[in-house]
């Protein structure tokens, strides 16, 4: 965490130093391109000038912008806009007024009167305008371009982490949704002790577990997998499509920040849940079904797609989730209960598994997955083919349509 925070430290001072440099320099380049067009030639003597005068401003702008970026101005288009006006207003404004009332050496300043604010207010419509205008444009397009750039590199003792968000069961986890099968009694003791073995599963297959806040009275947190969808380093922040479940994202979005993942995130109309996405190498399956839209699919499509994913959408229909009907296995054979999948002819390789409950893997490494202790014949089908599977019994999660990749969020 403390390096993920360091990473975001570091990217933001990059960004705010290059931006200012940038503008800095455009400065005194359109001062001396403008002297050309005059009746003087211009001079080292007016390039120092223009320096000067920017001086202060530029040091106030890089102050500004480096504290919006590190607070997370620049994890999204128009908070980094918000952060390029204020800074373009404030720096000039505040590099003006103090250079006015400090003075030069071997005179006073002036003092601080209306006349002078108004003044000093002025300039923006004047000598600073060119300032303001250049930061508030290259803030939210080449500096958070360059934020994110920065703030996405790994460091080599990062390049082969593995990390599973876990959210502990809400204290009222059995009031929880059901779609798609008959409401059961939950055991809500038997749950917490079925949690607990889930992620210890998780940590002994050589994952870091990082608990999100909990959220006691969010009945559905637990399946915290809906709420964010991890595309290499990026994370995409979702908005489920069930109302009752759009405050659970908070927690899981302050969880990815620490863990330094550049953040995105769908916005309505749109609406999204990650266990309608599942991925295959580069290929990112969306289920269109009753919890994500076609507006939902879109806009994964358009912040997925720079990454270097192919979306395809997937109909569902029968079932809660994609991954409710099909998961994939490490070598990306997609495995299915064929009676809730809607079409198999979507997957360039499908194989069916005999239980509901077997569609389910959560790929712990190359040959190691993770399975329901509650589909034996599947687990028996992906043990065949020379996987290693570790059980857990998630039988009170699977009486909500849980499955044991709604349990994480796995950030690798």
């Amino acid at each position: 965490m403390t390096s993920s925070w360091g990473r975001r430290l570091i990217a933001s001072l990059v960004a705010a130093l290059v931006v200012v440099l940038v503008v800095h320099a455009a400065m005194i380049a359109a001062f001396y391109v403008g002297s050309l067009a005059g009746s003087s030639a211009p001079s080292g003597a007016l390039i120092v000038a223009v320096s000067n005068y920017f001086s202060l401003t530029s040091v106030i702008a890089f102050v500004l912008l480096w504290i919006a970026g590190f607070v997370g101005a620049f994890d999204r288009w128009w908070t980094a806009l918000i952060a390029g006006v204020l800074t373009g207003v404030l720096a000039p404004a505040l590099g003006t007024l103090l250079t006015a009332t400090a003075g030069s050496s071997g005179s006073a300043g002036s003092p601080l009167t209306g006349d002078l604010i108004v003044a000093v207010l002025g300039t923006l419509l004047g000598i600073n305008l060119l300032y303001a205008v250049a930061i508030t444009a290259l803030t939210p397009t080449f500096g958070r371009w360059l934020f994110r750039i920065v703030e996405g590199a790994r460091s080599r003792f990062e390049t082969d982490r593995k990390v599973a968000l876990v959210r502990i069961p809400a204290g009222n986890l059995a009031e929880g949704l059901v779609t798609h099968i008959d409401r059961q009694p939950v055991d809500a003791e038997r749950a917490d002790a079925q949690w607990d073995a889930y992620v210890a599963a998780l940590s002994a297959a050589g994952w870091q577990t990082v608990e999100v806040a909990s959220a006691d009275t969010l009945a559905d947190s637990v399946f915290v997998e809906d709420t964010a969808v991890v595309l290499g380093d990026t994370a995409v922040i979702t908005l489920p499509g069930a109302e009752s479940r759009r405050a659970e994202v908070v927690g899981t979005e302050a969880a990815l920040r620490a863990q330094g993942l550049h953040l995105e995130r769908i916005e309505a109309p749109g609406t999204l849940e990650g266990g309608d996405v599942l991925k295959v190498g580069s290929t990112v399956y969306v289920g269109r079904g009753g919890r994500t839209n076609a507006e939902g699919i879109r806009q994964l499509r358009a912040i997925a797609a720079p990454l270097g994913y192919t979306v395809v959408a997937v109909p569902v229909t029968k079932a809660l989730h994609l991954k409710t009907a099909v998961t994939a296995l490490p070598d990306g054979t997609v495995i299915g209960y064929e009676p809730i999948v809607d079409d198999t002819r979507v997957f360039e390789r499908f194989l069916p598994v005999p239980e509901a409950h077997g569609t389910a893997v959560v790929v712990l490494s190359d040959d190691t997955v993770l399975m329901s202790s509650s589909a034996p014949q599947s687990v028996a089908l992906v043990e065949d083919l020379g996987y290693t599977v570790v059980q857990v019994d998630i039988s009170e999660f699977e009486k909500l349509e849980g499955c044991v990749t709604c349990l994480s969020v796995r950030i690798r």
